[in-house]
C-alpha cells in the first residue's frame, strides 16, 4: 500500500484546474514553480522504499500485515510519537530543508474528529462512520492529504448572511448524491495534493444550532467545479545557487474556489450542526501541532548552523557577546525540544483512546516556537553579519574578468575558500533575508491559527486549578472560593 514517488506524480496528473501568474498550468509535476516541491514530496514517498530509510518511514499493520506510512498511523502509544518524530527528522535531514504540508502534519486533524465520534453520532451515525472510513482510506492508500482552513471572510463586522454569502464556504443545496458547496478556502499544497479535509473557519455561531456554514468534508483536488488559483511561486525567480531554499522548498499556497462542487455523502464528515463545527475548531490541532512545532525546531537548527559557521570562520566565536547570542539561539531550540519531549513523556489518552501529546505543554511549546521566531531570526542575522545583504550573485563570482577580486576578498583562511563563503552567505540570505524568508515567518505565525488563537489554546488547556488551589491553601481562603470558576 506504500506509494512510490512516480505513482504520486501520476496521481496528480488528473486534469485539475490550476492557475498561476494568469496562466493555466498544464502539469504541476513539470511546471517550474511546482516541480521542486512535487519532487520533494515524491522523495518522501520513495524514502519508504529506500533500504536506508524504509524501516523509519513505515510499519506493518497489525491487522492487514501490510506496510503503511508511519506518519498516518493512528497514535496509540508513546512509542508511536517517538517513531513519528524520528521519521520527520529523517525527512528533513534527507531533503536538507523544511517542508510542512506533506501529509503527516495535516492528517492529525482527522484524528481530532475521530475523537468526536460520539458527538457526531448524536448528529448523524453516517458522519461517525465516514470519518473512520476516511482515516483508514488515507492510511491504506497512502494518499497525499492536506487541509483547507481559512476563508476570504470578507467584512468581519457583518454576518456571512448579511454580505456576499460566498465569503464563507457554505452548502447551497442537498441532493441524493451529496451536498453542493460554494465559497473559497486558502490551502497550502492543494494544487499538488490528492485530497483535503475542508472545515469551517472560526465563526460566531451565537445560539444557532444549525448553519449551512457549519460543514466539514473530504474533497478530491480534481473535482469538477474546483479551481486552484495559486500565488506566484518563489522557485525559478532567481538561480538556485543564489537562493537554495526558495528553489527547493517553496510550498505553494492556493485559493481553492468551490464553484458549486458536489461532495458525495460518503465524504461528508459533519453538516449544519454548529456543535460539530465548534468541536473541531476547538480540538483541531491537538495532534497536528506536534509535527508543526517539530519543524520549527529544524528551522532553529538551520539558524544556529548558519550563524555559527559565520562567526567561526572569522574567529568571533570566542567573544563573550557572540557566545551570548548563540546561547539565545540554542535556548530557543532547546525550549522547543523540551516541550515536544515532555508532551510525549506526559501524553494523555484522548476520548477515543488515542495517545494525545500533553495539550498544555504542546500548545505552550507552539506559542514559544512561533512567537519568538522573528526575534531569533534577527539574532541570527546579527551573527551572520551584513554581508548576507551585500554579497554579489553567483554569476558575478563566475565572471572571469572579476572572479579574482571576489576570490581575494571572500577567501577567509585555509579552511574557507571563496566559493564556500559565497554558498554560506547565499544560504543565510535565503534563510533570513529573502522574500521566501519573510514568507516563512508569516506562515509559521498563521499556518495553524493566528497568534491570539495560539494563546487561547493555552488558556483552555492549562490546568488553572493547581495554582488556584495552592494560593487558596497558602492564603487560608475558604473552600467555597474555588467554586466561582465552576459556575
Amino acid at each position: 500500500m506504500i506509494r512510490t514517488g512516480e505513482q504520486y506524480r501520476d496521481s496528480i496528473r488528473d486534469g485539475r484546474e490550476v492557475w498561476m501568474n494568469g496562466e493555466r498550468v498544464k502539469d504541476v509535476t513539470r511546471h517550474p514553480a511546482f516541480k521542486p516541491i512535487v519532487d520533494a514530496r515524491a522523495r518522501i514517498y520513495d524514502m519508504a522504499h529506500d533500504n536506508r530509510t524504509a524501516s523509519i518511514m513505515t510499519y506493518a499493520d497489525d491487522e492487514t500485515k501490510e506496510t503503511n506510512c508511519i506518519g498516518y498511523r493512528l497514535p496509540k502509544t508513546q512509542q508511536d510519537w517517538h517513531d513519528k518524530r524520528r521519521a520527520v527528522d529523517t525527512v528533513m535531514n534527507d531533503l536538507g530543508g523544511v517542508v510542512i504540508r506533506v501529509g503527516d502534519e495535516t492528517i492529525g486533524e482527522m484524528w481530532s474528529l475521530y475523537d468526536g465520534q460520539d458527538m457526531l453520532r448524536q448528529v448523524d451515525d453516517r458522519f461517525a462512520e465516514n470519518i473512520k472510513s476516511h482515516i483508514w482510506k488515507a492510511l491504506r492508500s497512502d494518499t497525499f492529504h492536506v487541509s483547507a482552513n481559512t476563508d476570504p471572510k470578507g467584512d468581519r463586522s457583518k454576518r456571512p448572511q448579511d454580505q456576499d454569502p460566498d465569503m464563507l464556504l457554505h452548502v447551497v443545496k442537498e441532493t441524493d448524491a451529496g451536498i453542493v458547496v460554494r465559497g473559497a478556502k486558502y490551502e497550502t499544497a492543494a494544487a499538488y495534493a490528492n485530497q483535503a479535509f475542508v472545515k469551517p473557519t472560526i465563526a460566531n455561531w451565537g445560539d444557532d444550532k444549525l448553519s449551512d456554514y457549519a460543514v466539514g468534508f473530504i474533497c478530491e483536488m480534481h473535482q469538477p467545479g474546483l479551481k486552484h488559483i495559486c500565488r506566484t511561486g518563489f522557485a525559478g525567480r532567481a538561480p538556485a545557487k543564489d537562493y537554495p531554499l526558495a528553489n527547493k522548498f517553496d510550498e505553494v499556497d492556493t485559493l481553492l474556489v468551490f464553484d458549486n462542487v458536489l461532495i458525495p455523502w460518503e465524504n461528508v464528515l459533519f453538516y449544519r450542526h454548529t456543535k460539530a463545527a465548534s468541536f473541531i475548531r476547538g480540538t483541531l490541532h491537538r495532534y497536528s501541532a506536534f509535527p508543526f512545532v517539530q519543524r520549527i525546531q529544524t528551522i532553529a537548527d538551520m539558524m544556529i548552523g548558519a550563524a555559527l559557521f559565520n562567526v567561526r570562520q572569522t574567529g568571533l566565536d570566542s567573544q563573550q557577546a557572540v557566545r551570548e547570542k548563540l546561547a539565545e539561539l540554542a535556548t530557543y531550540r532547546e525550549t522547543i525540544n523540551a516541550h515536544l519531549t515532555a508532551a510525549i513523556a506526559t501524553a494523555q489518552k484522548s476520548p477515543a483512546g488515542l495517545m494525545m501529546p500533553n495539550q498544555s505543554l504542546l500548545y505552550t511549546g507552539r506559542v514559544q516556537a512561533c512567537s519568538r521566531l522573528p526575534a531569533m531570526m534577527h539574532i541570527a542575522r546579527e551573527l551572520c553579519g551584513g554581508q548576507i545583504c551585500v554579497t554579489p550573485d553567483s554569476a558575478t563570482f563566475d565572471q572571469p574578468e572579476i572572479k579574482a577580486w571576489l576570490d581575494k576578498y571572500y577567501h577567509v583562511n585555509e579552511f574557507w575558500e571563496a566559493e564556500d563563503r559565497r554558498k554560506l552567505l547565499a544560504f543565510a540570505r535565503d534563510l533570513l533575508n529573502s522574500d521566501y524568508a519573510g514568507h516563512r515567518v508569516t506562515f509559521e505565525l498563521f499556518a495553524q491559527s493566528p497568534p491570539f488563537a495560539h494563546l487561547n489554546a493555552v488558556y483552555t488547556n492549562f490546568d488553572f486549578n493547581l495554582p488556584l488551589d495552592f494560593v487558596r491553601k497558602s492564603a487560608g481562603l475558604s473552600d467555597k472560593v474555588m467554586q466561582q470558576g465552576k459556575k
